[in-house]
């Protein structure tokens, strides 16, 4: 990576630490709306961009965290490969951002998190020392987990530098299944299915509607139509399908915007055990709700309060968090229990002690 832009970052962290003054690291940006609000000095890391190395027969790819998520996606296109964990771009993105947010899309259920991926990375850490985890190889483990904690961190353990990342071959073939059922009955098939040998990589219900997405050798994807049954989906109209769904630009995500500036709604990003059954808050107070990752992820658009989606989401063996509307405070965010924030805090102080980066971005408290 060039040494002069990695040198002014170096000196730009040391002076921040110095000072106390707080710093937000930042890419495209297209990640600002997630998390709590960004604090302090704007430290952009565009300029530390590009793909470093690209070995495709060993399905690995190095790139700097300041590169565009659409350029990467293009090189790994041209060797017909791709980021298996469908990372939104939400209109730009950057390799550093989908690694810091975390975010995975329709078939993240299937294929793993962001995290299965990286299999190592650069980072610069509040002291302004620049250190390497893991490798680019699966058999590397040298600072395996430690990269891997980057994932999802929201930036608040110091500038990802460059990262390594795990690539897979595109699928032969895919097919779309769409089914017409209320929402108990999808959960139940969702779950029944999950234990069988079965292609599927997404899943989304939504409006009694069930829509699956097989993937895989076409064989198998053949064989997996059969038995389910369901309308098939042509190509050309499931492909716009699933990237509205990954980017959040689909009818329920545009619903869901209206609601929030007309009506004072808030959407709630629920992550729950798939075997959990509807979640209700009260006819009164939802809206709606769209139901991913076999039942894992559930979307709620609620006026309920806070607490009461809280409470939804743990008996539902879960959590939740606000993505959109309410005023940014900390009842969007789940309660950490005191030893998971002591974890977090110790982690952030071994590489933050001067706690300058992306101050409550991951959480209120940290």
């Amino acid at each position: 990576m060039s040494k002069a832009v990695l040198n002014q970052l170096v000196d730009t962290v040391k002076a921040a630490t110095a000072d106390q003054r707080p710093l937000c690291i930042r890419g495209s940006g297209s990640k600002d709306g997630r998390g709590g609000p960004p604090v302090g000095e704007v430290l952009d890391v565009r300029p530390l961009c590009g793909i470093s190395s690209y070995e495709p027969t060993e399905l690995v790819i190095t790139a700097r965290a300041g590169t565009p998520l659409p350029e990467l996606e293009a090189a790994l296109a041209e060797r017909q490969q791709y980021l298996a964990f469908e990372p939104p771009r939400f209109g730009g993105g950057t390799v550093g951002g989908m690694v810091a947010a975390g975010l995975a899309g329709p078939a993240r259920a299937s294929v793993g998190s962001v995290r299965d991926y990286v299999l190592g990375a650069t980072l610069l850490n509040g002291r302004g020392e620049v250190m390497s985890f893991g490798g680019q190889v699966m058999k590397n483990v040298a600072g395996y987990d430690v990269s891997r904690v980057l994932a999802g961190s929201m930036g608040v353990l110091g500038v990802i530098c460059e990262v390594s990342l795990k690539v897979l071959p595109l699928p032969p073939a895919s097919l779309t299944l769409r089914f017409d059922m209320d929402q108990t009955s999808a959960l139940r098939h969702l779950n029944q299915w999950a234990g069988d040998p079965l292609p599927l990589n997404a899943s989304v219900w939504w409006d009694d509607t069930l829509v699956l997405r097989l993937r895989g050798a076409a064989a198998a994807v053949t064989s997996a139509a059969r038995r389910l049954g369901g309308e098939p989906i042509a190509e050309d109209l499931a492909a716009p399908f699933w990237n509205g769904l990954r980017e959040q630009t689909d009818d329920f995500f545009a619903t869901a915007r209206d609601a929030v500036r007309a009506q004072g709604a808030s959407l709630w990003r629920l992550s729950v055990a798939p075997s959990a059954p509807r979640v209700s808050l009260g006819g009164e107070h939802l809206i709606d709700q769209l139901v991913e990752w076999g039942g894992g992820q559930r979307w709620l658009l609620t006026t309920a309060s806070a607490t009461a989606v809280h409470e939804a989401a743990q008996d539902a063996r879960g959590h939740a968090q606000r993505w959109w509307g309410g005023d940014g405070g900390a009842d969007g965010f789940a309660p950490l229990s005191a030893p998971l924030l002591r974890i977090h805090r110790e982690l952030k102080r071994a590489f933050d002690p001067a706690g300058i980066f992306n101050r409550q971005r991951l959480h209120p408290e940290l």
